[in-house]
């Protein structure tokens, strides 16, 4: 019994445990401005699509490799009438891809005479350049962007240049190791439009909660809970004072041994599904599915990717 007593005594006299004062000095780099909600996004943004899709990649060697697709689905037209008018389209794409630690180059062709490119190249360890571009038969629709990306050790900014006299500038900065805050400006010269938005971004091992309000109107929210290693839930909320247009959607991230699904719910009454399954090494079959009751509108696709 003394044994015991003196056991407990000393357990009692232990010191309390004092947490670790932050590091003002020494904060993380926060993640880029335009990806502030990429985690929430993955849930409630599912890359659906209606139809048929084929893909297939093949590696020359390590850095370069050729991709083809093949699309066969309806494309929606836009109409003034509330219900939405479809047309069956089909689709071939060649791509050829090389990617290299300091250097990615994407190019894209499609039969219909669109053609894209990506590039990506790190111009010291703190900057790198990025550009995409896209041109096409129809009048007006070709545009091109070029980002300039400096990493700092406890910020980021980014420029942008793109065509119709466009030109933007984002600043995000870690204030604790927790959370960072940033904003943008931008300026639209074809359209004499100006832009001014703020952001904050807070995180944990288990959580993620985003804020963003612009000038344009927009007001965004979401948070992210990690329910485990292999399960998250996600909330978003949008709002325009403008418009008065308000949405809000839930949404799951599920991975599993050989698949993963996620979907959403808004509410619009839009219903969204997407899994991915591996059903052997390099061999990946898709199924998506959309229903938007409002719309009446409904989307089922299959896919197949090799390689």
């Amino acid at each position: 019994m003394a044994g015991l007593a003196t056991l407990g005594d000393a357990s009692l006299n232990k010191p309390p445990k004092v947490e670790e004062k932050a590091n003002y000095m020494d904060l993380p780099c926060p993640i880029p401005y335009e990806e502030i909600q990429r985690e929430a996004l993955m849930s409630l943004k599912p890359e659906t699509f209606e139809g048929l899709r084929f893909d297939f990649s093949k590696g020359l060697n390590q850095k370069f490799s050729l991709s083809h697709s093949v699309f066969m689905g309806p494309t929606e037209i836009p109409s003034q009438s509330p219900e939405t008018i479809k047309i069956p389209t089909a689709h071939y794409e060649f791509g050829a891809n090389y990617i290299d630690p300091k250097l990615m180059l994407i190019g894209r062709v499609m039969t219909d005479g669109r053609l894209n490119a990506r590039v990506k190249c790190d111009l010291t360890d703190d900057l790198s350049l990025k550009a995409n571009a896209q041109l096409t038969n129809e009048p007006h629709m070709s545009h091109g962007m070029i980002n300039f990306d400096y990493k700092g050790k406890d910020y980021r900014t980014q420029f942008q240049f793109g065509n119709g006299a466009l030109f933007g500038a984002s600043y995000i900065q870690s204030v604790t190791p927790h959370l960072s805050l940033g904003g943008e400006v931008f300026w639209a010269g074809q359209h004499r439009k100006s832009g001014l938005g703020y952001a904050a971004r807070y995180e944990t091992d288990k959580m993620v909660a985003t804020g963003q309000v612009a000038s344009t109107g927009m007001v965004a929210l979401s948070y992210v809970q990690k329910i485990s290693d292999k399960v998250s839930l996600a909330t978003d909320f949008m709002y325009n004072y403008l418009s008065k247009d308000v949405t809000a959607s839930v949404g799951y991230d599920y991975i599993l041994r050989q698949c993963r699904l996620r979907g959403k719910i808004d509410s619009n009454g839009c219903t969204a599904a997407f899994l991915e399954e591996r059903l052997n090494m390099g061999l990946n079959f898709i199924l998506s599915a959309e229903i938007d009751h409002k719309k009446k509108d409904y989307k089922f696709g299959f896919g197949l990717t090799v390689g």
